[in-house]
């Protein structure tokens, strides 16, 4: 059985800064969990940078997946929507190495975190400009830019999820779909 060196320094890695953090991970640390030297790490990897880049990547795979599962193209785009955005926000609260993650970023501010989720923003807002995209050929909501929309419509939900629980009590699945709809859907629908 073949080995692959790269997947297991990946997940090495994953594990590694899902228990220490960005930051306090070393390149030690990965090799030693990853059972390598520290040099087959760099035959696949520049720098700790590249590797975490390598690993948001394949996150960024694994939650368009987990939003694509839970839509139905037998359901209206507002449905679909939200249960898209939902899974989302779900995948990477429950995501042990985004929640650590986050975490570095609100305590630490470490710039190379800050990049990586960046990324991830912007892939899944990418992903949604596609749905509006599509909704607006079936005409199913009227034209709009699609890019801010889906930008606003993330922000949207990171408010109303993440945001909110800060100084109030959780709100519901159904509270907030009924909040999107109402102050944001309601105004791109037919």
């Amino acid at each position: 059985m073949t080995v692959d060196r790269r997947q297991q320094i990946i997940d090495a890695a994953a594990r590694s800064f899902s228990l220490f953090g960005y930051k306090a991970t070393t390149m030690d640390q990965i090799a030693k969990l990853a059972n390598v030297g520290k040099g087959t790490i760099y035959l696949f990897f520049k720098n700790k940078e590249d590797l975490l880049d390598a690993i948001i990547s394949s996150l960024i795979g694994e939650i368009k997946e987990a939003a694509e599962r839970v839509m139905d193209p037998g359901l209206p785009f507002a449905t679909n929507v939200h249960r898209a955005l939902y899974q989302i926000l779900e995948f990477r609260q429950r995501h042990q190495l985004t929640a650590k993650l986050l975490q570095e970023v609100r305590n630490i501010g470490t710039l190379e975190v800050q990049q990586v989720l960046k990324k991830l923003d912007w892939a899944m807002i990418g992903f949604i400009r596609e749905k509006i995209e599509a909704a607006v050929k079936k005409q199913e909501i009227r034209e709009c830019d699609a890019e801010i929309t889906a930008f606003l419509m993330l922000k949207v939900y990171i408010a109303l999820i993440v945001d909110w629980e800060q100084d109030h009590p959780p709100l519901s699945k159904e509270k907030i779909a009924e909040l999107f709809e109402l102050y944001f859907l309601k105004g791109l629908s037919k």
